[in-house]
């Protein structure tokens, strides 16, 4: 009486789909034994994405070979269909293990009513059942836990012939971030049991707001990860368009059976997503995605919080504490992981699919700056191992003791690599934990591991906070009525046109002063030459040391121009090589004073600070060489040069630098008190004492630094 598959001559195999209807129709609930950091979709029904077998699958009579067969092929088991699949467990040892057994009844409409449906259900495998339907009074006991003889038998006799060939895909393997062939699982997911691999890079024009510094890095980036994937007999497919309108095209053409790519905690790129994996079902394609852009699973720490983000760097550390430290790196794709991989490339590849130039892509090469930060996987390891082997300095690497002023990086300028994923964060960690391994060292929040983590704490924010880019429609966010004022945004923002280097712009001693001038170009517009020396080497190189983020934020917001945090965003996210979403946003509602930073009275002064490691000014008269021959005594303060020795300087204030935009004691002052009403109607006043003491005492702080 058993219902037999015709194919098989077995009893039914049925396969338990995801979700609540499991419950339902099995009445049994197993959670995945090793879920991880993987996310799957497929297309259909029959053939949803399992887990892989818990360890002891193994131990409970599994065939030789089982467990590994099932892993080559990503878990997945049809129940209906050619050949014979595997079915665990079935030769079962003595005495075999607890099977889960539910007697439905009364039976369903279609039975009569002296007969009960059974389901057997594998104790190790919850989503695979044996079904019979037997009188009520069946030849064996009510209660067992077994399936009858007769059914193991046929059971066991199915393990005689060995399991079918892993299934052949079709893979594309959509990069993103992740520009690298270490540490992507997803990359390897997509050539595991692979045919024929297409590693594919949407240039996506629609939500691509990034100046021609950062498009320089990324396509050295897309040149670097094609070179490494040409040695390996394949190559990268750069596309263009909307990765929704390019799917459904690529999926016919292709043939494609399989789509991975990488986790993306930004709440936009998780809509379009989510748009692609609908996308990929509807045209039979299985989507796999894997962690690896972050230390953790974001959607695995807000569960230990409710589904809150942590508002504290300490919070967020009692959360990691209790997931352990992070996962060891995934090995590098090498040529083992794409044997018997088809490479699909044509004669016209570089013409098709080859990535493009600076041109191309609508860009001035005149408008780049200094190529100091070369993009890709093979220029971020580089960079690493070098670092890593200052073992002395990285064990005693303090942030905030590091220079902003310093003439050259102070700090890893690992930043742009983590953004792009030229450089997986979990392998930077775990080569710190080498070097820090048995020695003494410096300790989170201001080690290198602090940074990391840092990094961890915005990504987490910015994946569940609603609106996290902007004031309006976010909870965390301090509402303020800041100025609209385009003409104190445009002298923070503008600079020297890029198209001319410092050397050539340099006024000279040897030129009559009425030649320069008040149509001559400045390199900075703010009249404080700090603040415009920051923003020229930010618009010239792409990168900036976080202290100088901070002066030059902290100018533009709550210090001194009471501008939108939000118009600072933008400017970031255009000239930065490492805007990363959730750290941009970040990063401007701590120092504006908005969200996370409520110490507001703490203002960096654009004078003081810059002094404190940079007393001659040769930060200054760097990137700011009008004013290079200004003795040491005026250079943060030109305008308090008596005119004979501006003349002597070869620059007049006013004429070849302009006077000061505000006046910084009286602005911040105001700004302070703009700052003390937006936190009162809050509600969450966090005001100094009151005492006249100690508010002059604060007032004097806020006009000389610090933070």
């Amino acid at each position: 009486m058993a219902r037999l598959d015709s194919s098989l001559q077995l009893p039914h195999l049925g396969v338990v789909p995801d979700g609540a209807a499991q419950g339902r129709r099995a009445g049994w609930r197993h959670p995945p034994a090793s879920a991880g950091t993987e996310r799957r979709s497929c297309p259909g029904p029959l053939q949803p994405g399992l887990p892989r077998d818990p360890p002891h699958c193994q131990q409970v009579g599994a065939p030789p070979g089982h467990a590994e067969a099932q892993a080559g092929r990503g878990s997945r088991l049809r129940s209906h269909g050619a050949g014979k699949p595997a079915l665990p467990g079935a030769s079962l040892p003595h005495p075999p293990p607890a099977w889960r057994h539910r007697a439905c009844k009364p039976g369903p409409v279609s039975l009569p009513g002296f007969i009960t449906r059974h389901q057997w259900v594998h104790p190790c495998r919850s989503r695979l059942f044996y079904e019979l339907n037997l009188p009520n009074k069946a030849l064996f006991p009510k209660k067992t836990k077994q399936p009858p003889p007769f059914l193991l038998s046929q059971v066991a006799s199915h393990w005689d012939t060995p399991p079918p060939p892993a299934m052949q895909h079709s893979s594309i393997h959509w990069f993103r971030k992740g520009l690298r062939l270490h540490d992507n699982p997803a990359l390897l997911a997509a050539a595991t049991d692979c045919c024929r691999l297409h590693p594919l890079f949407i240039l996506d024009p629609s939500s691509n707001r990034a100046g021609a510094n950062a498009q320089r890095f990324l396509l050295d980036a897309l040149r670097d990860l094609d070179g490494s994937l040409r040695e390996m007999g394949s190559r990268l497919f750069v596309v263009r368009g909307c990765p929704e309108e390019v799917f459904p095209r690529l999926f016919r053409a292709w043939g494609t059976t399989r789509l991975t790519f990488e986790v993306d905690t930004e709440p936009p790129t998780r809509q379009r997503d989510a748009a692609v994996a609908e996308l990929a079902a509807r045209h039979g394609v299985e989507v796999i995605q894997k962690v690896s852009h972050t230390l953790y699973d974001t959607e695995r720490v807000l569960a230990l919080n409710d589904g809150k983000a942590p508002l504290t760097y300490k919070h967020l550390q009692s959360l990691l504490a209790s997931l352990g430290p992070p996962e060891k790196p995934a090995p590098a794709l090498t040529q083992e992981h794409l044997q018997g991989c088809r490479n699909p490339c044509q004669v016209s590849h570089d013409t098709d699919y080859g990535v493009p130039t600076l041109e191309e892509l609508g860009q001035d090469p005149a408008e780049v700056g200094p190529h100091l930060y070369p993009g890709g996987e093979t220029a971020a390891l580089a960079r690493l191992d070098t670092h890593m082997e200052r073992t002395t300095w990285v064990r005693t690497f303090k942030k905030p003791e590091t220079e902003p002023t310093s003439l050259s990086p102070s700090t890893t300028v690992l930043s742009p690599y983590l953004k792009f994923g030229c450089l997986s964060v979990r392998t930077f960690w775990w080569r710190l934990d080498q070097v820090y391994q048995g020695r003494e060292h410096s300790q989170p929040p201001v080690s290198l591991h602090g940074q990391l983590l840092w990094r961890e704490f915005f990504y987490t924010a910015g994946a569940s906070i609603p609106n996290f880019d902007r004031m309006v429609g976010n909870p965390v966010c301090l509402q303020v009525d800041w100025d609209d004022n385009p003409q104190h945004l445009r002298a923070w923002r503008e600079v020297f046109p890029l198209g001319i280097s410092p050397e050539s712009s340099e006024p000279s001693k040897n030129v009559p002063l009425p030649h320069l001038t008040p149509n001559t170009p400045h390199q900075g517009q703010t009249g404080y030459p700090f603040i415009d020396a920051i923003m020229t080497q930010l618009r010239s190189e792409g990168w900036i040391h976080h202290l100088a983020r901070h002066a030059v934020a902290c100018f533009l917001t709550r210090g001194d121009l009471w501008v939108s945090w939000e118009e600072g965003l933008k400017v970031f996210e255009e000239l930065l090589l490492d805007a990363d979403w959730s750290l941009n946003a970040g990063n401007w509602l701590w120092l504006s004073g908005s969200a996370f930073f409520h110490r507001y009275f703490r203002i960096y002064s654009p004078i003081a600070f810059g002094k404190k490691t940079d007393r001659d000014g040769a930060y200054i008269r760097k990137y700011l060489p009008v004013l290079k021959d200004f003795p040491a005594k005026y250079i943060y303060e030109p305008w308090k040069a008596p005119r004979a020795v501006q003349e002597q300087a070869g620059c007049l204030v006013g004429t070849h630098y302009p006077q000061p935009i505000v006046e910084h004691r009286a602005v911040s002052e105001k700004n302070l008190g703009h700052m003390k009403a937006a936190c009162a109607q809050k509600g969450t006043k966090r005001e100094p004492p009151a005492s006249p003491s100690v508010a002059q005492s604060q007032r004097k702080k806020s006009k000389t630094e610090q933070h």
